[in-house]
């Protein structure tokens, strides 16, 4: 996946993100579905905005982008913010 692609799909799941609280909004969903799917989303994002610094850094320092990896939602939600 190039950084386009990586881009593409953050846009995406900030789509879903805010279909998702309109949709609770607008009564389609409970809060408790709202939370559960809101909750993948938001884990998909932080993945993506991941890897997508890891390949920025890789170019960076003149590495191949190309050798960065998703790493898994364990992994990134633990970081420090």
């Amino acid at each position: 996946m190039d950084d386009n692609e990586i881009l593409t799909t953050i846009d995406d799941l900030i789509t879903t993100e805010h279909d998702l609280r309109a949709r609770l909004a607008a009564g389609e969903l409970t809060s408790e579905q709202e939370r559960a799917q809101l909750h993948s989303v938001e884990e998909q994002l932080d993945q993506c905005w991941d890897l997508l610094r890891q390949r920025r850094a890789r170019r960076e320092f003149g590495a191949d982008p190309s050798g960065s990896a998703t790493r898994p939602a364990s992994e990134v939600e633990g970081y420090l913010q």
